[in-house]
């Protein structure tokens, strides 16, 4: 069947079954469904083309899961837009976009956003709680939304997580979602009941790739769902506790967060694996992990731009393997391929040379492509995340990876997470700052101690001149380190208006 098609199977379900646990509150089918019918038609009324593109801007709660589903049903071309970021820059995307409507929570339909939308004739629909209706005085699309059409083949156009600057679109075919998403492991990962299985914990932005090939199977397949708004450990243990599922995931910057809560092995004990992804996650902090709790974490490597994973560490894996791989993110996955080229001249490397990245997907296509992630393959074809060339900062001639100082600055027994960036100096270019987060019942170790600490396993060209000690590191709405954030904090705009305290 097609996802169109299926979508559109899904919301005919039992409406007396449940669909959607938010905030402790059980939304059933019949929920769903009403506000799905409710966006479609409020678009079909709006005048725009049937295969009209829809800009899209969901938040994680039943309402957004619903119209999403609604959207597919109609086969519309989604093209999402992340609610987690000023009302200009919603409204600035929605003018990049050229959609023909505009679905967003009501709290998002600023005055910025409005004027967008008005000066391009766009109709818009409102989502409210578990209610969908048109935007008034945006009932209906005029002028150039009006006659705007989507691609010959609908697709949903998702958004990277923007570690490294602004968020780019990626366009995924429905096709391509029918034959690698809805058939994924995760289909398959709590057996072939979904009522009886336990509910499946959903915390990823449904605008990404991860939010998206962790939510469609679920709803396709109708296993119920526990949504989260924002992830916070608290959450997380609680689902655990109460619903004992056999696998459950984390993001990678929550793993230490959880050794941190210092949560009763007991609370865990159902859980036989923990998958991991997204982005990198410290050997240390995975070891200790799993010399903790006894669970093992499951890595898997992947990027919107190869539409999900290609390599993973899979159970038997590790069982066979065990520390002996520790920190890898796994070998290629069926129908992928990876190698590792220099960075100047392209030639494959050899094993256990480090190199750029290179990667076939078998989503997208029999083309190799170019990562900025340097990466080393062993001898027994296991994958080693190194950092992002795109991120090295090149102090006086000499190139530093700001992970190689994170790693070692993890091993320093106050901290609990570090993040370094580079940062600019008038006489050697750059040099690296790092932001540091102490563990709970520990002193803020004095910067000194710190650099005498990292002088024991990096060079001295990798010695940060600058400090600062957060409560919280600035993230995307993926989970991942904000790194234009965190930069913002060293280096401030000097033409930036003071905003509130």
């Amino acid at each position: 069947m097609s996802l169109q098609a299926l979508a559109a199977q899904a919301l005919e379900r039992n409406p007396e079954i449940p669909a959607i646990e938010f905030a402790h509150h059980w939304h059933d089918w019949g929920a769903i469904r009403r506000v799905a019918e409710s966006v479609q038609a409020a678009l079909e009324a709006s005048g725009i083309a049937a295969d009209a593109p829809v800009a899209f801007v969901p938040r994680n709660r039943p309402g957004a899961i619903a119209a999403l589903l609604g959207l597919i049903a109609q086969g519309r071309t989604i093209r999402m837009i992340y609610a987690f970021q000023s009302a200009t820059g919603i409204a600035r995307n929605i003018e990049h976009l050229q959609s023909a409507a505009v679905i967003a929570y009501r709290e998002d339909f600023s005055p910025e956003v409005r004027a967008a939308m008005e000066r391009q004739g766009m109709a818009a629909v409102a989502l409210d709680d578990m209610t969908a209706a048109p935007l008034t005085g945006f009932e209906r699309a005029t002028g150039a939304a009006l006659a705007r059409t989507g691609p010959a083949e609908p697709q949903i156009e998702i958004l990277t997580s923007g570690t490294t600057g602004p968020p780019k679109s990626f366009p995924v075919a429905y096709r391509l979602l029918e034959q690698h998403f809805i058939n994924s492991a995760l289909t398959r990962q709590q057996g072939d009941a979904p009522a009886q299985s336990p509910p499946f914990l959903l915390f990823f932005p449904l605008g990404n790739i991860s939010g998206l090939y962790s939510t469609l199977p679920m709803v396709i397949r109708g296993q119920p769902i526990v949504l989260l708004e924002r992830f916070t450990i608290g959450a997380w243990r609680d689902h655990v506790v109460r619903f004992r599922p056999a696998h459950s995931g984390l993001p990678p910057s929550c793993v230490q967060l959880v050794l941190d809560a210092d949560i009763p092995k007991e609370d865990l004990a159902s859980i036989k694996a923990i998958g991991v992804g997204a982005a990198p996650l410290d050997p240390t902090v995975q070891k200790a992990f799993e010399d903790r709790y006894g669970i093992p974490i499951l890595i898997s490597y992947g990027a919107t731009e190869f539409a999900g994973p290609v390599a993973a560490m899979t159970a038997d894996l590790h069982a066979a393997w065990g520390n002996r791989k520790c920190g890898t993110v796994g070998r290629a996955m069926p129908g992928a391929r990876l190698r590792i080229v220099d960075p100047q001249t392209g030639a494959e490397l050899p094993r256990g040379v480090e190199g750029l990245l290179e990667v076939v997907s078998p989503r997208i296509g029999p083309e190799w492509i170019r990562t900025s992630d340097m990466a080393m393959i062993d001898e027994d074809d296991f994958l080693f995340h190194r950092g992002r060339a795109d991120g090295a900062i090149m102090r006086g001639g000499f190139k530093v990876l700001p992970e190689s100082i994170e790693r070692a600055l993890m091993l320093h027994p106050s901290v609990s997470e570090a993040a370094v960036i580079g940062i600019a100096d008038r006489r050697l270019g750059q040099v690296p700052a790092a932001a540091i987060r102490v563990k709970p019942g520990c002193d803020v170790p004095a910067a000194d101690a710190l650099e005498a600490h990292l002088r024991h396993h990096v060079l001295a060209t990798h010695i940060p001149i600058k400090w600062l000690f957060c409560e919280e590191l600035p993230r995307t709405p993926s989970l991942k380190l904000d790194r234009p954030a965190l930069q913002r904090l060293f280096e401030p705009d000097p033409d930036a208006k003071p905003g509130p305290l």
